[in-house]
């Protein structure tokens, strides 16, 4: 291993508590100058709020270390001129998108593109009826869905995440969405780019088996699960086969340290 990618959510954080040993395994990284960036599907903030959020737990990240759907997204949509968009992303994230042109929140026709990102309990069948009348108008327009997870830890118990809305927009309008997140195999592209590495080089660390871990398998990179976050037990009985699971974050170290000797 050359380089490592980390998830946020559930591997260095936990709701407004940090992951025990999650700041001592950065300052490992920076000593030992091994190449890393955070690699998350978070949708609900913008990259600023998550730099913020991060330093405020003791975690020193520069902007330029996340990898985020919006970022992706924004880049993604002004690369091929699909706007005016539709946005439906939280208030705080629609920062992300700035510079690009987008419809009001009430128009029902009119978008070359659909963003569909993390709203929590904003979704209401009016809201999914809107965004599934948009996909329908002529010319239709692209869904992009900012990640696939299918649930997140919340601070009282699981949650759904984005790819239920996603599926079901999908279905409801016969497309298919581009995925700006995990588990798309070009996220982790772009990933290892803004490292310099290749994928067989280089680990992905995370809690989820499947977005995190299997995908990032899929792509060639040797994936690492952590007992923290939304992992439980069941996980290890499916399909996906971690190449190392580690108690949490803390353990990477050691089990780096073990893998080069």
């Amino acid at each position: 291993m050359e380089a490592l990618l980390f998830d946020l959510d559930g591997v260095l954080y936990q709701g407004d508590r940090v992951i025990d040993g999650a700041v001592q395994t950065l300052r490992w990284c920076e000593r030992r100058s091994i190449p890393h960036r955070f690699i998350t599907n978070t949708s609900s903030k913008p990259r600023r709020a998550l730099v913020e959020r991060l330093s405020g737990l003791g975690l020193s990240v520069s902007p330029e270390q996340i990898i985020a759907p919006p970022i992706a997204a924004c880049d993604y949509l002004a690369s091929r001129g699909a706007t005016p968009t539709a946005l439906f992303v939280r208030d705080a994230t629609r920062e992300d998108f700035r510079g690009l042109e987008c419809l009001g929140d009430t128009a029902e026709r009119g978008a070359r593109s659909v963003v569909i990102g993390d709203i929590g309990e904003a979704w209401d069948f009016a809201t999914l009826n809107r965004a599934f009348r948009l996909l329908m108008a002529e010319p239709r327009p692209i869904l992009i869905a900012l990640g696939m997870s299918r649930y997140a830890q919340g601070d009282t118990g699981l949650v759904l995440d984005v790819a239920p809305f996603i599926k079901a927009l999908e279905h409801a309008a016969g497309c298919e969405a581009v995925v700006m997140g995990k588990p798309a195999q070009s996220f982790f592209e772009a990933a290892l780019r803004e490292l310099g590495t290749a994928a067989a080089d280089t680990a992905m660390i995370g809690d989820d088996i499947r977005g995190d871990v299997g995908a990032a398998q899929t792509a060639g990179l040797t994936g690492i699960l952590v007992r923290t976050g939304k992992f439980r037990p069941p996980d290890l009985d499916g399909a996906v086969r971690p190449d190392a699971i580690l108690d949490s974050v803390a353990d990477l170290p050691r089990w780096w340290e073990n893998h080069h000797s």
